[in-house]
C-alpha cells in the first residue's frame, strides 16, 4: 500500500490518494471525522483550530460503505481558504500587499510574500533548496496543516486493523519539565479518559502541572515540546522481517513517526534508558503455555525483536520540539536586504504535543497495515482473514514438538 497526500495550509483542500487498499473493508465517515477532531484537540493550540472544523469529504473508492479495491481519493476542506484566495489562488496575476484575517484578532492583517526565515522551521533550507527568495511557497506546504490528511489515512488504515483485533491510541507523557505516568498500553475507557483531557495526558490528574506550564509560556512568548507515547495491542508475531534493513518494522515505524513536523526522536519500549542497564535487566525472557503459547514477562523490547512484532504491545515514545514560531521572534536574515531582523509570527500553537500524538496514531496505523497486508497478501479482506486464521492456528501449534 501506498498514499500521497497533496495541499497548501492556506489552500483550497488537502487531498490523500490511498493506492492498494484490500477491497470489502467497511468504512465509517464518522470515525474518521472523530479522528480529525481528536488532531485538533489541546490545550495550547493556535487560532487556526478556532476556523477549522476538519470533516473527510470520499471522493473514490468507497461504495455503499466499502471499500472497492480502487484508489481512494479523501478530502477536507479548509475554510480559512476565503482569507487567503487573494494569495493562493493557482493563477494570481499580482498578489496585494496584504490579507485581512477576520477570525482571528492577532493577525488583523499578514503580509502574502515572506522573506523573513523563521528559525527551526523549512523556511530557509526549502527556500534555498528550490530557489524560492517568497517563502511563502516553502511555508504553506511544509506546514503540520497537512498532517490532517495523514490522520484521514490513518483513520482508513485503523478501520482495517480493527477487523483483525489491533487497537491503536496514544497519550502525552510530558509537556515542558512536567511529566506523568508510565509508558504502557491503555485499555478503552483509560483511552477516553485521555482524549476528554485538554492536553491528553495519562494519568488525567498529571493535566494541571502541564496546563500551568502552557499557561506560563503564554506569558512569556514562549512554546513548549515534549514527548508522548503510541501503543497497538493486539498484534500477533511475525509483522515485519529481519531479513532487509528496509523491511525491519521498527525502522519503517521510526521513519513514518520522525517523518511528522517537529518530531526529532523515537524509541521502543525501554529505549534509551537501556544504554545504562546490564542485558540481564533488558532483555525480555520467554515463557510458553498451551494457552498463551509464546509471551514475554516483560515488554521493554516494546514489542519488537529484530525488526518483528513478537506478540507483545507494540511501545513508542516520541520527542517533538517546542514550536519554532514564537510570538516573541527569534534573530534572523531578511532575504531581500540581506539585514538582521527579528522573524515574525503569523498564527502559532504554544505546543502541539497533543495532537503530535494523534497524528503519530495515524502514521503507525498506516505502517501496521502496510505490515499486515505484505505478511497476509490477498485483494480482499475476506482472503486477507482466511490466511490470517491459517497463521494463528500454525502458531498455536508451535511448541508441542512436532516439526515445522
Amino acid at each position: 500500500m501506498r498514499f500521497l497526500t497533496s495541499g497548501e495550509s492556506h489552500g483550497q483542500a488537502l487531498v490523500a490518494v490511498i493506492e492498494g487498499f484490500p477491497a470489502r473493508v467497511r468504512i465509517d465517515k464518522d470515525e474518521i471525522d472523530r479522528e480529525l477532531a481528536r488532531r485538533q484537540m489541546g490545550y495550547g493550540r493556535g487560532g487556526r483550530m478556532k476556523i477549522e472544523s476538519d470533516q473527510v469529504e470520499i471522493l473514490s473508492g468507497v461504495r455503499q460503505g466499502l471499500t472497492i479495491g480502487s484508489p481512494i481519493c479523501l478530502k477536507i476542506a479548509n475554510r480559512d481558504w476565503v482569507n487567503w484566495a487573494p494569495v493562493m489562488e493557482p493563477f494570481l496575476q499580482s498578489i496585494p500587499e496584504e490579507v485581512a484575517i477576520k477570525e482571528d484578532p492577532r493577525l488583523a492583517k499578514v503580509a502574502p510574500v515572506v522573506t523573513i526565515p523563521r528559525p527551526g522551521h523549512a523556511d530557509l533550507s526549502g527556500a534555498l533548496k528550490y530557489g524560492f527568495t517568497d517563502l511563502r511557497n516553502i511555508i504553506e506546504r511544509a506546514s503540520a496543516r497537512e498532517t490532517s490528511a495523514r490522520v484521514g489515512v490513518g483513520a482508513i488504515a485503523k478501520q482495517l486493523l480493527k477487523a483483525f483485533g489491533i487497537r491503536i491510541g496514544s497519550y502525552v507523557l510530558s509537556i515542558g519539565q512536567a511529566e506523568s505516568g508510565p509508558v504502557q498500553p491503555l485499555t478503552p475507557e483509560q483511552q477516553a479518559e485521555v482524549d476528554r483531557s485538554p492536553v491528553r495526558v495519562f494519568p488525567p490528574e498529571a493535566a494541571a502541572a502541564m496546563i500551568n506550564l502552557i499557561d506560563q509560556a503564554r506569558q512569556n512568548q514562549e512554546t513548549l515540546g515534549g514527548t508522548f507515547v503510541v501503543y497497538a495491542t493486539g498484534l500477533i508475531p511475525g509483522l515485519g522481517s529481519h531479513v532487509h534493513w528496509d523491511r525491519r518494522l521498527d525502522g519503517r515505524l521510526a521513519q513514518a513517526v520522525i517523518s511528522i513536523p517537529g518530531i526529532k526522536g523515537v524509541e521502543f519500549g525501554a529505549g534509551f534508558k537501556t544504554a545504562a542497564l546490564p542485558g540481564s535487566q533488558v532483555h525480555d525472557p520467554i515463557t510458553y503455555s498451551p494457552e498463551t503459547g509464546f509471551r514475554r514477562t516483560a515488554n521493554r523490547a516494546g514489542g519488537l525483536e529484530g525488526g518483528i512484532t513478537n506478540g507483545e504491545p507494540l511501545l513508542l515514545t516520541a520527542v517533538m520540539k517546542p514550536i519554532p514560531t514564537l510570538y516573541q521572534g527569534l534573530p534572523s536574515i531578511d532575504l531581500e536586504t540581506l539585514e538582521p531582523v527579528r522573524a515574525r509570527a503569523e498564527r502559532s500553537d504554544l505546543t502541539a504535543v497533543p495532537a503530535a500524538g494523534v497524528v503519530a496514531e495515524a502514521m503507525v496505523a498506516w505502517v501496521l497495515a502496510d505490515a499486515l497486508l505484505e505478511k497476509f497478501g490477498g485483494d480482499s479482506l475476506p482472503e486477507m482473514k482466511q490466511a490470517w486464521l491459517a497463521y494463528q492456528e500454525g502458531l498455536r501449534g508451535k511448541g508441542k514438538g512436532g516439526k515445522d
